[in-house]
Parts: C-alpha cells; sequence; structure tokens
C-alpha cells in the first residue's frame, strides 16, 4: 500500500508540474538581430536558395505517376533514400520564414506545399512519398509482409526513416509557418499510415520498428496534440519501441554499440509522448537516455558517437583514432531532447548542454562560406568535409538545413508572469501577455556582458529569471539595474529571478566573467580539451592533404579520408599537471578568445600554439583534444605511438576500400544485399552473419586488389560458408572455435581473373545448407597478402 501512494504521490506531482511547465516562445516572437548566429542563419538560407525545388520534388512526382519537372538529385536522392531531404527543405524554410518573415522563404514554401498537394491528390489516399517503389511497398506491409533489418525494410533503405522527413516537414509548416494546407496534408498522410499498418499486429509492428525510423512517434504525438483526436497517440504508443523504452525507463544501459542516430529520435517522442499523455514511463526513459549520452558519451562540443555508433563509455580509443567522430545529426536530435526536457523542468543543466552544443557543435559544422559537416572527427590533426548544393545529399544536409534557421528557439522561454533569459545572444522578444519587447544587446562570447532593455508602453508587473551560467565562478556575476549594482545571492547553474514593476527603457547589465578550464574525455584516457566559458578552444594544425575537402556525390564523399597527421607529430600538452597546463595558456592583447600555449605544446613545430574557438576553424587541420604528458612520460609515449603509427600508417597504405559489417552507413556505401541474415555486436564490436547470404560492393581504385582480408571472432564453431568474388569462389571457409576470445584476421587471395578490369568487386558471403555465414566483423580489401 505504502508503495503504491508513493506512486501515486510522484504521478500527481508529474501531472502538477506538466500543467506548470515553461513554454518556448514561437519563433515569430524572437529574432536574431547580429552576431555569429544571425551570420549562419543568412549563410544557410544563402545555401537553401541554391537547391532546386523541383529536383528535391521530382521522386515525389515520380511516384504519384506524374512526369517531373526535373531530374532528381544524384548522391542519396537517387540510390535509394529518394525524397528524404524535401522534408528537411520544408522544415528549414518554415522556420526561417517564421524567424525572419522573408517572402523569397515563404514563396520557395508555398510553391513547395502546392506541388506536394498535387501529388497527394493524385495518389487520392493520403500518401506522399518518393520512396523508389512506394505502391508495391506499402501493399506489402498493409498485407503484413514484413522483412525488416536495422537499416532496411522489405529491401528498401529505411523508408520508416524517410517518410518521417515528410511527416516532419508539414508538422513543421503548419507548426511554425502556420500554413493550413501543410496541416490538412499532415493529417491525411497520418489516416494514411494508421490506414497502411490497422491490420498489423503489435508484435509486426514492433518487428518494423528493428528497422531506423527516425521520429515517427514524436510526429504522431503532435498530430494529437493539433487535432486532441486521441486516435493519433494511440498510434504514436503503438509505434514506440518497446526494446528501447521498457530497459531505458528502468535506468538500464543497453546503448553500447547501437547506431546513435537511429536511437535519439525516439527518445525524444518519447518524452512528447509524456508531455502530452503525463506517461511517467515515456519521461523517466528519456531522461535517463539523456543523462546516460551528455554525461558518459558526449565529448567537449556536445557531440556523440564514432562512424555514428555509441561507443563503450570506457574507451574512447577509437574516437580518437578515426576519421569518423560526432554526427551532426546526433547534436541536431539532442538538442531538441534537451528543449523538450527543459519545457518541462525549467532545469538549467538542459540550457547548459544545449549551449555548448550550439556554439561548438552545431555552429561549427556550417562553413561560413556555405557548406555542411558530416562527420568532425576527433583525430588529432585530422579535418572535415563539406557539402556543396549540387552533390551532397547526406542526412546531415538534411539537418544541417535546420539547424541555422532555428537559433531564436530557445533564448527566451516564459510562464504566465515569467521570463526566462537563458542564452547570450543578440535577440528581441515579444511578450505578447505582457504587451513588451524585451532587446538583448550584447557581443557575447567576444565579450563577456549582456544587457537586456525593457520597452513598454506601461509599468508592468513581472519576473525576470537570467540564467546564472555553471561556467561563471561563485560570486562573480555582477548584476546591474539601471546601473545601480545588486546584490546576487544565487549559485551558478540556477536562475537569478527578479521581480519588480518594469518600465519602458529599465535596463539590466549582467558582466559574465569567463575562465580557462579543461575538460577530460570521458573515459579518463588523458586527453583533455580546453574550454573560455562554453567556448571549446582548439589549434590549427595545417592545412595540407584535405583530400575531398568539399565533397563530391559518391556514397563516401561525407568522409575526411585524407591522409592522417601521425600521432607522433600531433600537438601535446607536456606539464606536471593539469593546473600547470591552465597556467601556461596566456590570452594574447588584442584578440579576444585567442590564446597563446607558450612553450609547453610538444613537438617543438608547435610551440606557441594558438587556440581560438573551434566554431571559427574552417578549412583546416585542427586538434580539439590533446594528450596530456609529464616530461617523465613523454620517452614512453613516443615509443607506444611510433609503433601504433607505424603499424596504421601500413594498413592505411595497403588499404583500398574497407566495409564494417554491421554498421548502418559503412554497408549502406557499399550497396548491402543479404537474405536471412542479421547483424550486432559482440565485445565491442559490429558483425554480420548470414543463414543464407550477404554481399557488399568494394572499390577496386587503380585496380590494385590483390587480397580480401576478412576478421573473424575466434570463438565462432561449426559454421561453414563460401566467400565469392564477382560469383567466383576464392575461399571455403570454416569456423571451429580454435582460436577462442580473439578477433583475428585471414587474408585470402584473389584470382586475377576475377579482378582484371573490374572497378567494382562484388564480396558475397554464402552460407552451406544448414550453417551460418560469419560472424564477420571486417571486409578490408588490400593490395598486398601476409597469407
Amino acid at each position: 500500500m505504502t508503495k503504491l501512494v508513493g506512486s501515486l504521490l510522484m504521478l500527481s506531482t508529474l501531472l502538477s508540474q506538466a500543467q506548470k511547465q515553461v513554454e518556448v516562445f514561437p519563433l515569430n516572437q524572437v529574432s536574431v538581430t547580429s552576431g555569429v548566429f544571425k551570420k549562419a542563419s543568412e549563410t544557410d538560407f544563402d545555401y537553401i536558395q541554391q537547391l532546386n525545388p523541383d529536383r528535391l520534388l521530382a521522386p515525389f512526382l515520380r511516384e504519384a505517376g506524374l512526369k517531373p519537372k526535373e531530374a532528381s538529385y544524384t548522391n542519396w536522392e537517387n540510390t535509394g533514400l529518394d525524397g528524404h531531404i524535401l522534408g528537411h527543405y520544408v522544415s528549414a524554410l518554415s522556420m526561417y520564414y517564421a524567424s525572419t518573415k522573408n517572402p523569397e522563404a515563404e514563396e520557395l514554401l508555398d510553391y513547395t506545399l502546392s506541388e506536394l498537394q498535387r501529388v497527394q491528390g493524385v495518389n487520392g489516399n493520403g500518401y506522399i512519398g518518393g520512396i523508389p517503389g512506394s505502391s508495391d511497398l506499402w501493399q506489402e506491409i498493409k498485407a503484413g509482409k514484413i522483412k525488416a533489418g536495422s537499416f532496411s525494410l522489405n529491401d528498401k533503405w529505411v523508408p520508416l526513416y524517410n517518410i518521417h522527413k515528410t511527416f516532419a516537414g508539414l508538422k513543421d509548416a503548419w507548426m511554425h509557418a502556420e500554413k493550413v494546407e501543410a496541416k490538412d496534408m499532415l493529417i491525411k498522410l497520418t489516416d494514411w499510415f494508421i490506414d497502411s499498418t490497422k491490420d498489423l499486429t503489435d508484435a509486426q509492428v514492433q518487428d518494423m520498428l528493428r528497422s531506423e525510423h527516425g521520429g515517427l512517434n514524436e510526429v504522431f504525438a503532435e498530430v494529437y496534440n493539433i487535432t486532441g483526436d486521441k486516435t493519433y497517440l494511440d498510434l504514436a504508443k503503438r509505434f514506440s519501441e518497446k526494446a528501447l523504452l521498457n530497459p531505458l525507463s528502468e535506468n538500464e544501459d543497453i546503448l553500447t554499440g547501437m547506431h546513435a542516430n537511429t536511437q535519439i529520435p525516439k527518445f525524444i517522442g518519447f518524452e512528447r509522448i509524456s508531455q502530452l499523455d503525463h506517461d511517467l514511463k515515456y519521461h523517466d526513459a528519456a531522461a535517463y537516455f539523456y543523462d546516460n549520452v551528455t554525461q558518459h558519451r558526449s565529448l567537449s562540443i556536445g557531440g556523440n558517437s564514432v562512424r555514428e555508433h555509441f561507443n563503450p563509455i570506457d574507451d574512447f580509443s577509437s574516437v580518437l583514432a578515426g576519421e569518423q567522430g560526432p554526427e551532426t545529426c546526433n547534436t541536431y536530435n539532442m538538442l531538441k531532447l534537451s528543449k523538450l526536457l527543459f519545457e518541462d523542468t525549467g532545469d538549467d543543466n538542459y540550457i547548459e548542454f544545449y549551449e555548448s552544443a550550439l556554439y561548438n557543435h552545431i555552429l561549427s559544422s556550417q562553413n561560413p562560406n556555405g557548406g555542411f559537416v558530416y562527420f568532425t572527427p576527433m583525430r588529432p590533426g585530422h579535418y572535415r568535409v563539406y557539402s556543396q548544393p549540387e552533390t551532397s545529399f547526406w542526412c546531415c544536409v538534411g539537418s544541417g538545413l535546420e539547424n541555422h534557421t532555428k537559433y531564436n528557439e530557445l533564448i527566451y522561454a516564459k510562464t504566465k508572469d515569467t521570463l526566462y533569459v537563458n542564452l547570450f545572444i543578440p535577440s528581441k522578444v515579444e511578450w505578447k501577455e505582457k504587451e513588451a519587447e524585451i532587446i538583448q544587446n550584447t557581443n557575447f562570447p567576444e565579450e563577456s556582458i549582456t544587457q537586456l532593455v525593457w520597452h513598454s508602453k506601461k509599468k508592468t508587473k513581472a519576473t525576470l529569471k537570467l540564467r546564472y551560467p555553471a561556467w561563471v565562478k561563485p560570486g562573480e556575476l555582477k548584476l546591474f539595474i539601471n546601473k545601480k549594482l545588486m546584490d546576487v545571492d544565487t549559485q551558478p547553474g540556477h536562475y537569478i529571478s527578479i521581480t519588480r514593476n518594469w518600465k519602458q527603457a529599465d535596463t539590466i547589465e549582467m558582466q559574465l566573467p569567463m575562465h580557462l578550464s579543461l575538460e577530460q574525455i570521458p573515459d579518463k584516457s588523458g586527453y583533455v580539451s580546453v574550454k573560455y566559458g562554453p567556448i571549446v578552444l582548439a589549434a590549427v594544425t595545417g592545412e595540407d592533404n584535405q583530400v575531398g575537402l568539399f565533397a563530391d556525390d559518391s556514397r563516401g564523399g561525407h568522409i575526411a579520408n585524407g591522409p592522417f597527421l601521425p600521432l607522433t607529430e600531433v600537438p601535446m600538452f607536456v606539464s606536471e599537471n593539469l593546473q600547470s597546463i591552465l597556467n601556461s595558456i596566456k590570452p594574447i592583447e588584442g584578440k579576444p578568445l585567442n590564446f597563446s600555449t607558450g612553450d609547453m605544446v610538444y613537438p617543438n613545430p608547435f610551440k606557441g600554439l594558438i587556440l581560438q574557438p573551434f566554431y571559427k576553424i574552417h578549412e583546416k587541420r585542427y586538434a580539439i583534444y590533446f594528450k596530456k604528458e609529464t616530461p617523465e612520460s613523454l620517452a614512453k609515449m613516443k615509443q607506444a605511438l611510433e609503433e601504433k603509427q607505424k603499424a596504421e600508417a601500413y594498413l592505411r597504405s595497403i588499404t583500398i576500400d574497407y566495409v564494417a559489417p554491421g554498421e548502418q552507413q559503412p554497408e549502406s556505401d557499399h550497396g548491402i544485399e543479404s537474405q536471412s541474415s542479421n547483424n550486432g555486436v559482440h565485445q565491442n564490436r559490429h558483425w554480420r552473419d548470414a543463414s543464407g547470404w550477404f554481399s557488399y560492393n568494394l572499390n577496386n581504385k587503380a585496380h590494385k586488389a590483390k587480397a580480401l582480408r576478412i576478421t573473424y571472432f575466434g570463438g565462432d564453431r561449426d559454421r561453414t560458408f563460401k566467400i565469392l568474388i564477382n560469383g567466383g569462389l576464392i575461399a571455403e571457409v570454416t569456423l571451429d572455435g580454435s582460436k577462442g576470445n580473439t578477433f583475428y584476421d585471414v587474408d585470402y587471395v584473389i584470382p586475377s581473373i576475377l579482378i582484371e578490369g573490374n572497378d567494382i568487386l562484388k564480396v558475397r558471403f554464402e552460407a552451406e545448407a544448414g550453417s551460418v555465414a560469419g560472424g564477420i566483423y571486417g571486409v578490408r580489401l588490400i593490395s598486398e597478402a601476409n597469407n
């Protein structure tokens, strides 16, 4: 009985909190007035205007039996994920128009919506989509014929993820741009989805949800919020994956090895369902997930993942070693989750993460001259690749189109009588309930001060909650009202509350002293990042050999495949302790946010290395994390790094192409096909096997391939299978478990007759009858063989 009463009290508290939750302002009531975020938003719209809506619309017209006005774009837009960018495009236009009232944005939006309305009318059933073979796909689904994989559904490339972008675009066009036709199309599209899935059992739905599906549950919850019809809330719950909801609501961490951005949108949906239905289980799952990712899996810039997957929380070595660091889409979605959780609680902790990720990852992910970043490598001395409007249609281009249109979304928030000031960005907010406008003047972070000016025709009683950032030391924040110094007894990480009768031109000034700090990488492996206030500082390490700096339209064009800077040649800090590192970093006079590292940096060419905000570094090699050594440990470290670097450099020199089995993008980029195949994670490494077969297309660059190197796990036994290349047998394999608890490589020489003159080699793993092919942990095409 006591336990039941306690649960009821908790639920009562949650309902009460839900009724008092903080409300964010509509985008059309807040505007960014100047500074780096306004410039980024304008750069984004320039990029948007370079896109041809008719080319983005082409897959939708094609699937409706209409003649496209222009050919589809290439890259992901004509290789299976056709149409996914258009939803992002509609969202971006909607938010940019709401934020700026730009008539050109509205004209593009209205045209695109009119074409989608035409498509929906011709389809006649509410459907709008550009997925290749749409009609057959959804007929199969409706009939209960479901073949789900992590990144496929009925042999299509994540069609649920794809169509989610269309749902989300229509939702944003209504919620932000107030386009009535978008709301009508959204409801009809949702009704079509209900009809297409109504005959499926709950088990079949959960099986479908193994395939990446974006934030479908969030959109369905939003349709419930728009209509008040509980049918749509039930749909949102039905399309919430229980394999994640159940363990995460019980604080069970099952995330290691999972594809990161497949998971994050699900939890956004969980939290939105919780907001609308007051279901504690959904909130608990979202809150635990958020805490786990931000506290244990995120880097100093706010991003997470390696090669798109969550790495072990106690081992970030793969993050630091490779070229595929945090994915921008992940942070795009983590900020959405931060916003929802802040709305529920008014807790400053969510703003602390939001601010850091906004400056250090989102802002840095757009080239000031245009172009978006997919991966931000954490490997010291590496670089980023930028998209181009005519070639690049990755997921991070889609989310990138949106990211820079909504910098105004969380600067302020409100309750009935209270205004929250969360971020220090030059802006103005229209507080309609108080018939007031508040203007924020600041040059933050170049200057650690901000000013708020109240404008209203009459005196108005209200409370302002001013954020006391956690990065300002206790007692150092200075607050002036109309130039009078005020007492501040609030601690960092909380809000300063000021209630008074505000009158025209009342002015608040906040002085926010920033300090240098060091943030260790989460696994505490000896790497540190330097921050000044909330700003991550990084160093330029050079600009040579940035291969593919601006992406072509190849499937792997988003990856910085240029040579690594040897680990022995990247800058590192040599000092006795953390405090002595901080003492060695000195501001450069006359250059705000620029610092010299003095003589503590090794090797010699980097002595006096300059640190500056990471978001200001572009088209350069850089270092964000620095290995921390003492003078005594340096020699030992050099020897270990030299050995590691030698082996790494040799492997890269002989590698022609590589697939990481079981990982989404590498498999998609290599044209995976399969029958009766599974994938998973073992000892933090991804694998794929099959009782049938699976295959990849490897690129035989310059026709130099000599052998295929396959990685196995020594404990796999009783498995026999064939390896074929372009239909020719190269090996018959038996795994007997004799290698024990270790991973090992086997090189298979490829007969020249199978590879001569072939740019693409189709590698197929085919199980013998009654057996299993694999597990396969790595597939590497090499120019030399060891055995």
